[in-house]
């Protein structure tokens, strides 16, 4: 099969590389899927850059852990009758070497879902990562209907996902947005108020378009960068749940103000959710897309050859979007 992958960390176009590969066979409880697509997605950079340490210690990684495709073979243990579904990918490049840059994957059947038919395979590989990760900081500290949730990012890649997932589940949502065009799109996937969060005062724009009421629930893309800010818009009890901290790695904890706001700090990232969190997430995901009721944002689409073009454009940030690989 044709792949791409890395044997060394560094610069994607010195370290990435495209060949032919031995196609995988399907072990028992997985299944051999023809992937159609691959997305990249910045945790998929940052692991070709380096950020385990011990990724490549068994041999070269194949990167990327979402995608999309037809199942082609299955495993012992696996209903046969599941060759030739649709099917979405999360999760390949995780605990294991090879992921979704390659014309198959062999993978525990469990991390291939259907993909309800008349969805395509781009949207498919949009999933993984950031609608599970949305979902996940949405619901994880319980239901949202009638609370005021505020989504930091809202045109990103996961908040995009968690300004509808919150909206769909009744939530008064806000996102703050730094232009007119992310500020559109957070109003198209149902925030009722859009802030900029470059404004001199954010925390004051953010109250005034609640009505000076504190919110209940704050999902960030900045937990460092904006710790001050949330923690001056959340009410006491309120949840900060997190999935990255790109500005301030190694944010300080105001630990006195937190504990008298007895807030509460959850940290998401699919790999270590809980498989029912999992389940649930997929379970709500295939649900939506079945009804439409998903609005999806695809920055660029790309030919696997041209993956360190892809990798770069996703390291350069300002995307908006979904960067995905199409697989021949």
């Amino acid at each position: 099969m044709q792949a791409a992958w890395f044997g060394q960390f560094g610069p994607a176009n010195q370290v990435l590389e495209l060949g032919e590969m031995t196609t995988p066979t399907p072990g028992p409880g997985e299944v051999l899927v023809r992937l159609r697509t691959s997305a990249i997605n910045p945790s998929d950079v940052k692991k070709r850059a380096g950020s385990f340490p011990n990724l490549l210690d068994d041999g070269p990684v194949v990167p990327n852990s979402d995608g999309a495709g037809i199942i082609d073979a299955v495993g012992d243990g696996i209903d046969p009758d599941r060759v030739g579904e649709r099917v979405w990918i999360y999760q390949a490049q995780y605990a294991r070497r090879l992921g979704t840059a390659a014309q198959f994957v062999a993978i525990d059947a469990v991390r291939a879902p259907v993909l309800p038919g008349g969805v395509g395979f781009d949207v498919g590989a949009c999933l993984g990562i950031p609608a599970m990760t949305a979902h996940r900081c949405v619901f994880a500290d319980g239901d949202v209907s009638g609370q005021a949730v505020l989504v930091t990012g809202g045109a990103g890649r996961v908040g995009h996902y968690a300004v509808q997932w919150a909206s769909l589940a009744g939530a008064s949502v806000i996102a703050t947005a730094s232009n007119d065009a992310d500020a559109d799109a957070c109003r198209a996937a149902g925030a009722k108020q859009v802030v900029n969060h470059r404004s001199a005062d954010c925390a004051a724009a953010i109250l005034d378009a609640t009505g000076g009421k504190p919110l209940d629930r704050i999902v960030d893309v900045e937990f460092g960068a904006n710790l001050d800010m949330t923690l001056e818009v959340l009410r006491v009890g309120g949840t900060i749940a997190t999935y990255s901290s790109t500005q301030v790695a190694e944010p300080a904890i105001p630990f006195f103000k937190m504990m008298y706001k007895d807030v509460t700090v959850r940290f998401v990232i699919v790999y270590a959710m809980p498989e029912a969190a999992k389940q649930a997430a997929i379970a709500a995901i295939n649900a939506a897309l079945a009804e439409d009721r998903l609005q999806h944002r695809i920055a660029a689409t790309m030919p696997l050859e041209d993956i360190a073009a892809g990798n770069e454009l996703v390291e350069r940030g300002g995307v908006r979007g979904a960067v995905i690989l199409a697989i021949d």
